[in-house]
């Protein structure tokens, strides 16, 4: 993520034909929302959400048909919870938790009733992971611990009522593991030589020594198991092998056969409902641009067409074990989310909450799905997001945020964004583009990503910049570019590679180094690390290594000369600080502006609202002295917020005053 100078002069006032509709506060969109993550319990009787408590985000329970006796089960005092469940027997609610963003998940249980919560994998640098639980088992689930090796996880069944941890299975050398209905483990997943992955039969507690299925580099993004059906008969994948996009198969677990229920040539399969007691599925969907939802049974036709009807873009949360219920949440990108009861027999909608209450009646922009031809031909699915107002294009070009996602094997999606709607509603254009190496696109798509960090990647987004220039959207002189993860090294990248395309940068916990990246990926990434090797280079050859050191920002720094903003989380285990701190001491050095934000009680990326806010107040700011748009005053926002400024405090507009003021 006396050069302000020179920016600023670019950065002219926005363009008087447009109206400016009043600004959004920061903490509306970034805050506690009143409610979140609402889900049903399997039996039906109760309801839980998120909320706050004293200020963090909890868990809450309801009567299902009383959710206004709610009450909170849970009293986190600083870790907000983001992840509840439910457990089978519906008697205890299950949540997961780190500690200031260190990644060590552990996993909690609290009663329905009410009592005390109990760590169910109290071990130190130990990260929990759920392996399953089932319909058919309520006391028992089974959790993979790494607090053995810290490389791989050993699974283990876990008794809800006692605590009591029993081992099933060692993990050395294995992925993961796939359990049936009665809890049994029947497939242990191990990576390859190829960048992939082999699957093995498990009978009898025994892994057998040949895989039954194998696939390299090219489908790793693309296969993998969903689960067994209830009666342990069919084994239900994702999988594009022979094929480019990701169809939805069953898999006859007694004779091999495959059939294929759902594929779409446009895009992979990327979500489907199941049916909770029998585990088969009941509907599909894919995203190209837009979600959209295929019913593979006719018992879920018309609930599908209903939702879609009643409330645009919808995702399922949950489902009573019955299926006569479920909880769904909107996802429209001009409307905040709102969370319903769905009654399948009545066909009814029960609204729950409104995550966002406050941002009703305000100036929300529209989202708009675009392709993008890059310059090789290939088609670059992206969403464009005017200020509200605009219509589909704006009456002359505008400042224009790059917002890069993170990943880099992940992608944007269709909805509500409010990072979108606060640069939006600031007056710039915000262009989100799926470069290669995105996924849902099917195979060729993420596997043309593959050597290419810095390069076509990076081409990319210079496209989709020159494509917004073309259609008169964008000022070319007042991009920015911004992102998370590998949006903050697309960040370092577009100021590092092509120094003079973009006017700043805003770079969130982005590695500068690709070689100490890798050298420094925790213990238990290394099942993935051989596709790391295959995606970006192999570190252990000397090819690889000269790849990793031409791809590196850091080696770069001096072509630097734009302003940059970096914000980092001290407890990263993915990217680590030394990521940020050796960027920002080769710019101090050579005397350019880099203004550099550490939050010590933070990770990958900012769980505490105080602290998300805090920097976006930082950030919004830095925009508007290098693009010219609009801004909310930091104000009071830095006051509840942990953050510290390593270094130039002066370089980013209004941060010196209101650290004056903590």
């Amino acid at each position: 993520m006396a050069f302000f100078v020179t920016i600023a002069a670019l950065a002219q006032p926005l363009e008087t034909a447009l109206a400016q509709p009043p600004l959004i506060p920061r903490a509306t969109l970034f805050g506690n929302p009143v409610r979140a993550q609402g889900l049903v319990s399997p039996d039906g009787r109760y309801l839980s959400w998120l909320a706050p408590r004293d200020g963090v985000l909890n868990v809450w329970v309801a009567p299902a048909d009383r959710p206004q006796e709610a009450r909170p089960l849970t009293a986190e005092k600083t870790r907000p919870i983001r992840q509840h469940f439910w457990a089978p027997d519906s008697a205890t609610v299950l949540f997961l938790n780190d500690t200031g963003g260190d990644e060590d998940f552990h996993l909690f249980a609290v009663p329905a009733a009410g009592g005390p919560v109990r760590d169910l994998t109290p071990f130190p640098r130990t990260r929990a992971r759920l392996v399953a639980l089932s319909s058919k088992v309520s006391g028992r689930i089974l959790v993979g611990l790494n607090n053995r090796d810290s490389r791989w996880h050993d699974v283990h069944a876990l008794d809800l009522a006692t605590g009591a941890l029993t081992l099933l299975q060692r993990g050395d050398g294995f992925a993961g593991f796939l359990a049936d209905e009665e809890l049994n483990l029947r497939v242990a997943i191990r990576p390859n030589a190829a960048g992939g992955a082999d699957y093995f039969r498990i009978e009898k507690g025994q892994v057998a020594a040949t895989p039954f299925l194998s696939h390299g580099i090219d489908d790793a993004a693309t296969t993998e198991p969903l689960g067994f059906s209830a009666d342990g008969r069919t084994l239900y994948w994702i999988d594009a092998r022979g094929r480019d996009t990701a169809g939805l198969f069953a898999m006859d677990w007694a004779t091999g056969a495959w059939r294929l229920l759902h594929a779409d040539a446009r895009a992979d399969v990327q979500a489907v409902i199941l049916d909770p007691g029998t585990r088969e599925p009941l509907a599909a969907a894919v995203e190209r641009l837009r979600p959209e939802w295929t019913d593979l049974s006719p018992e879920v036709r018309d609930d599908l067409e209903f939702l879609t009807r009643e409330l645009g873009n919808w995702s399922l949360l949950s489902q009573t074990l019955a299926n006569d219920r479920w909880t769904v949440a909107t996802d429209n990108p001009d409307r905040p989310s709102a969370t319903f009861l769905f009654d399948r027999t009545r066909r009814t909608l029960e609204r729950l909450f409104v995550s966002r209450p406050e941002l009703d009646g305000m100036p929300l922009a529209r989202m708009d799905p675009v392709e993008i031809r890059a310059r090789d031909g290939l088609s670059l699915p992206s969403y464009l997001t005017l200020p509200a107002g605009t219509g589909e294009r704006p009456p002359a070009p505008l400042p224009m945020v790059l917002l890069v996602h993170g990943g880099p094997w992940a992608r944007d999606r269709f909805g509500f964004d409010p990072y979108a709607q606060l640069f939006a509603n600031r007056g710039y254009a915000v262009l989100q583009v799926n470069f290669r190496g995105s996924t849902g696109f099917g195979k060729a798509f993420v596997n043309a990503g593959n050597g290419e960090w810095a390069g076509r990647m990076h081409d990319d987004l210079i496209d989709a910049v020159a494509w917004a220039v073309r259609e008169r959207i964008a000022d070319p002189s007042r991009v920015a570019i911004m992102g998370g993860s590998y949006g903050g090294y697309a960040t370092l990248v577009g100021l590092s590679f092509t120094p003079q395309t973009f006017a700043c940068g805003v770079d969130i916990v982005g590695p500068s180094n690709l070689a100490t990246l890798l050298a420094t990926i925790p213990p238990y990434w290394e099942a993935g690390r051989r596709q790391l090797a295959a995606r970006m280079a192999d570190p252990d050859t000397p090819d690889g290594r000269a790849w990793l050191a031409e791809r590196s920002p850091l080696n770069r720094a001096d072509r630097i000369v734009r302003p940059l903003l970096i914000a980092q989380g001290a407890n990263d285990p993915r990217v680590k600080q030394a990521e940020s701190d050796q960027i920002v001491a080769a710019l101090k050095a050579r005397g350019i502006p880099v203004t550099y934000v550490l939050f010590p009680d933070e990770g990958h990326g900012f769980a505490r609202p105080e602290n998300n806010i805090a920097f976006l107040a930082i950030a919004e700011n830095f925009l508007a002295r290098c693009l010219g748009g609009r801004a909310e005053p930091i104000g009071r926002a830095l006051e509840a917020s942990s953050l510290t400024v390593s270094h130039g405090a002066e370089f980013a507009p209004g941060l010196l005053e209101a650290l004056g003021r903590r």
